[in-house]
């Protein structure tokens, strides 16, 4: 029987990150659960792509725009799950056993969040991002395990250049669950900004996104 999951990673310019989000999917290759690992790449200038090769990765190469670039990675997928992950999350040890038990479901799949740091702030907004996730906004940040089939029932990702992940959490709302494993994503970002002015920033995005501010315009807004 073939292996039930193609992997999908948006990428640009993760060179650094990826191997290490690439060598925690080898337990799943192992328990013969991944099928195919399809990168699609935003048109990275620096290692990305010679990275994805390296490891065995289809490349798929469009605009950056991660919307489209999730809207092509799936698209080339031929498994009958997809799971969609960012370059700078890894999943945790052992995530092979909960994601066998939620393939025998037919629901998608969000991953609990983690962030590789310590103390209260990791922690208040990781716990602040779980509980969003369980009234059904998770964010890309924690992965998406979900059927081919009811990813193209619901159309799959807007090709818009941010919310992309909150635009299909809201297409599936009712046909999500919690994974009972976590995502361990990069602290890099929030360090760099601090923890409470970024945390305060994307939901100020959010917000913007629901009361209705266009993808692009929040796009601009965010890349200052």
């Amino acid at each position: 029987m073939p292996a039930p999951i193609s992997v999908i990673i948006p990428t640009l310019n993760v060179e650094r990150s990826l191997s290490t989000c690439l060598a925690a999917l080898m337990e799943g290759l192992d328990a013969g659960l991944i099928r195919e690992l399809i990168v699609s790449d935003g048109g990275s200038d620096d290692a990305t792509r010679f990275v994805a090769e390296e490891w065995g990765a289809q490349i798929v190469e469009g605009d950056p725009s991660r919307g489209g670039q999730l809207r092509r990675g799936c698209a080339k997928a031929s498994a009958d799950w997809l799971l969609v992950l960012h370059a700078d999350t890894q999943l945790e040890p052992g995530w092979t056993g909960p994601v066998i038990a939620h393939l025998k479901g037919q629901k998608a799949g969000w991953f609990q969040l983690r962030f590789d740091s310590n103390g209260f702030a990791a922690g208040f907004v990781a716990g602040w991002a779980n509980l969003r996730s369980r009234i059904g906004l998770p964010y890309g940040d924690q992965g998406l395990l979900l059927p081919r089939s009811l990813y193209q029932s619901v159309g799959g990702y807007p090709d818009q250049p941010l919310m992309e992940d909150v635009a299909i959490a809201r297409l599936l709302q009712g046909h999500m669950t919690a994974i009972s494993s976590a995502a361990i994503t990069s602290a890099d970002r929030y360090k760099k900004a601090g923890w409470m002015r970024r945390g305060g920033r994307n939901l100020w995005t959010l917000i913007r996104y629901l009361s209705g501010v266009s993808p692009a315009k929040l796009a601009q807004s965010y890349a200052k």
